[in-house]
């Protein structure tokens, strides 16, 4: 569910630690981070939940903060134009895996795998070569001393630098975009049109210019009145902004998205969610569940928790409702209570604080490094150390330092991630212990949906799963399902004594 990732993916975190390479849902989600095919529409299940194993995205998120879900048209028929029809099924243990998908569809789900990795990879390296190159060609140089020319005031200056800049990163992610946008059309994931698109990436795009123009403002001038403890000051402004995204998220998802009362054409469904609520004591009341029209924009299925105290909800997409038994719906609201209950949100933003710590304290040496090392060639002004740092420009060496360490430590975030769906699971598993027939089943046969909807390889590259999802495998989670049953032997759960 990764709360913490996908909450609103913080614009001012998403900036740093991605080299506002214009993938503020990066931390994914995000696969791991959500992208322009799927993990947009509700960018959630990332300040939400997928119960995908893998964020559904199929390339690079665009710059939105809240998410907006591209589309996708049916895949063409199997033959010579198909990546999937070139690939060779191996053989498929059934008798040990929970989680399986017929022939056809598991060939497009090995296929579009290998796009997504690719995809992702290649995206991670164009952001960080798009940085290198802005500095190495002098572009952000330059840049700074146009704005200096053409405004006198110091404030307009900053403001237009850093506009342009976060304008330029975006365009430049804009073709992996949309190669993401057009495999998940083929593999029929997604069904927005091109209008909806590029009007989602608009709307992101502007979210991006109205926040983080003004949040790296303020970053640079804390850089030049505190050139020594920068990085601490830097720590403790995002500490507050990070909880004010958790919050705001929901008020901004209806920018991307329709919403409406769970209830209004759902009640009998609201009525067994309510048991739950009493069983897990989450105290998430009728009008704080809510629907999601994703089907207007995709075929896959989610749903997720987001928000903090007000703003606290539940939402599930209209494609889960249209297409999942209630029993399933029911498990995987018990999995979203799970990251309530078992306080993984608190314990990711304490986490996550803890982390960017030492992130920007690493960071801040490492910029102080490329500042001396290559600051005469990126015209940093013969400036050395953190005085280079102060510039505008050198602010750029700043950022691509966060956005090298992002990528590195993004192994680290996911496995705490992976934990943490873990622990929902078997808490979802415990919580309709007694209110469904049969709480294994109904949560294998949940997977599998899932698995099949967002066309996820069932048997997953083992440091794949590792470097890039921030939830364990379908696989993993089905077979594991399928397994846990603590009361069969008149024992007690892990939550739940009963």
């Amino acid at each position: 569910m990764m709360f913490a990732r996908r909450m609103l993916p913080t614009l001012c975190l998403a900036f740093l630690l991605t080299g506002l390479d214009s993938q503020l849902c990066r931390g994914q989600a995000a696969p791991t981070q959500p992208g322009p095919a799927a993990a947009q529409v509700a960018g959630k299940f990332e300040t939400s939940d997928e119960m995908d194993g893998k964020c559904p995205s199929v390339a690079k998120a665009s710059p939105d903060p809240v998410g907006v879900m591209r589309g996708l048209k049916p895949p063409p028929p199997s033959g010579k134009n198909d990546p999937a029809a070139c690939i060779v099924v191996p053989p498929q243990p059934a008798s040990t895996q929970a989680y399986s998908l017929p022939p056809d569809k598991l060939a497009k789900a090995i296929a579009l795998s290998h796009i997504r990795t690719a995809l992702d990879i290649a995206g991670s390296l164009w952001g960080l070569a798009v940085l290198w190159l802005l500095l190495a060609s002098r572009w952000a140089a330059g840049l700074a001393a146009w704005t200096e020319r053409l405004l006198r005031r110091h404030l307009l200056q900053g403001l237009l630098f850093f506009a342009v800049f976060l304008i330029v990163t975006s365009l430049a992610s804009l073709p992996l975009d949309v190669v993401g946008h057009l495999v998940s059309r083929h593999y029929g994931i997604s069904v927005q049109g091109w209008g909806s698109w590029l009007g989602d990436l608009a709307k992101g795009l502007g979210l991006s210019l109205s926040f983080g123009v003004p949040i790296l403002l303020l970053f640079n001038w804390i850089v030049r009145v505190s050139p020594r403890f920068y990085w601490f000051w830097v720590w403790l402004v995002v500490l507050p902004l990070i909880v004010l995204s958790a919050f705001a998220s929901p008020l901004l998802d209806p920018i991307f998205n329709k919403f409406e009362p769970l209830g209004r054409n759902h009640a009998a469904l609201v009525v067994r969610l309510e048991t739950v609520v009493a069983r897990t004591g989450t105290h998430i009341a009728p009008d704080r569940m809510f629907l999601m029209k994703a089907s207007e924009k995709s075929t896959g299925l989610n749903a997720y928790v987001t928000g903090l105290g007000a703003t606290k909800r539940f939402v599930l997409w209209d494609t889960a409702t249209n297409r999942l038994p209630d029993d399933e719906v029911l498990f995987i609201f018990g999995h979203e209570s799970g990251h309530y209950v078992l306080n993984h949100i608190p314990q990711e933003l304490c986490g996550m604080a803890t982390g960017l710590f030492f992130v920007f304290w690493g960071c801040a040496a490492f910029a102080r490094w490329l500042a001396r090392r290559f600051g005469v060639g990126w015209g940093l002004g013969g400036m050395e150390g953190t005085a280079a740092l102060a510039s505008r420009q050198g602010f750029v060496v700043l950022l691509f330092a966060f956005s090298i360490a992002g990528f590195i430590l993004q192994p680290a975030g996911n496995s705490f991630s992976r934990h943490f769906e873990h622990e929902a699971d078997v808490y979802g598993q415990e919580a309709i212990h007694g209110i469904v027939a049969d709480p294994q089943k109904t949560a294998v046969s949940a997977f599998n949906h899932l698995g099949e909807a967002w066309l996820e390889d069932p048997n997953p590259s083992p440091f794949i799963e590792f470097w890039e999802y921030n939830h364990p495998s379908v696989q993993t989670r089905a077979n594991f399902a399928a397994h846990y049953d603590p009361w069969a032997a008149g024992g007690r759960g892990r939550f739940f004594d009963k």
